[in-house]
């Protein structure tokens, strides 16, 4: 890579509530898969790095959990992910989607972002993204923005639709006005720094998050035992899910093992598909009650 003179990176922290679509967009501005998406709130955890790199800019994005009012220590272990990310950035994107740009959610907002202002005096600039515009009528768009205009100070306010990439390189034109001038922090080839047993581990979990349904998918967790990798052959992976209850574990292996065998042959696609290679996933369920209450295992747990 010939860097440009005026060469920007820096790191930008994707916030908002929770299934509004930020691990929809890391995915789509890498165009590639990284973070997990579900239909269900509250899928991402733990914030995901990745890293954009263009001619003139890297951008280091961190995905983070969804912002919410924490009830159980896991939550609060979330909510510190955001508050972290918000500290270490440079710029703040925040996300809201069609069905939170009513005029009345636009004090909400703004609440929030006094709270993170809080979090982090020297808050940088904030880009507000309105997403999923591909389901709302677009007309009301306009008028929407004015109103979020006079609430809060933002860098400026850009309508996408993440899902079909609409809006993106107008948006990727507002990132590099808030970066500051600074040589690439990783080579251009890194797409994220995070080690691949955490995807993996990501990966079955989402699973989860598709397959199960009420308080299945919120009571698990996923630990990576064992990965082996081979220069031939299928890569071994070995990883325990854990769960609160004895009655979860049983749903989670289903009948002669059919459910716990699903959530292997769809996450194995997943895992393949990142690392590019074929892979032997053996999944085992264990229980760790009331895991999400426990400081102690949370800590072990990585969070």
């Amino acid at each position: 890579m010939v860097l440009t003179q005026d060469f920007r990176s820096g790191y930008l922290a994707i916030i908002g509530r929770p299934n509004v679509g930020k691990s929809t967009l890391l995915n789509q501005l890498l165009n590639f898969k990284l973070s997990i998406t579900s239909p269900r709130p509250q899928t991402t955890r733990r914030r995901v790095m990745g890293i954009m790199s263009e001619q003139d800019c890297q951008i280091i994005f961190l995905d983070t959990p969804g912002i919410l009012k924490p009830k159980y220590i896991l939550q609060h272990a979330m909510l510190k992910q955001i508050q972290v990310s918000i500290l270490d950035a440079d710029g703040l994107i925040y996300l809201i989607d069609r069905l939170n740009i009513y005029e009345e959610d636009q004090g909400e907002v703004t609440e929030e972002l006094a709270k993170l202002t809080e979090i982090n005096p020297a808050l940088k600039p904030v880009i507000l993204v309105i997403n999923k515009i591909d389901l709302n009528v677009k007309e009301k768009l306009l008028p929407l923005m004015e109103v979020y205009t006079r609430g809060y100070d933002f860098h400026s306010i850009v309508p996408i639709s993440a899902k079909n990439g609409e809006g993106l390189d107008n948006l990727k034109k507002e990132f590099r006005k808030v970066l500051p001038l600074h040589p690439p922090y990783y080579d251009p080839e890194i797409l994220t720094e995070q080690p691949e047993r955490f995807f993996v581990a990501e990966f079955i979990r989402e699973q989860i998050f598709y397959n199960f349904r009420e308080e299945i998918p919120y009571a698990t967790e996923v630990q990576v035992e064992e990965f082996k990798e081979r220069q031939r052959g299928k890569f071994l992976i070995r990883a325990i899910i854990y769960t609160e209850r004895t009655s979860q574990k049983a749903i989670l292996i289903g009948k002669k093992g059919s459910a716990l065998k699903e959530i292997g042959t769809r996450a194995r696609r997943s895992i393949e598909e990142f690392l590019n290679n074929e892979i032997f996933l053996e999944l085992r369920v264990k229980v760790k009650k009331d895991w999400r209450k426990d400081d102690v295992q949370i800590k072990r747990f990585g969070y």
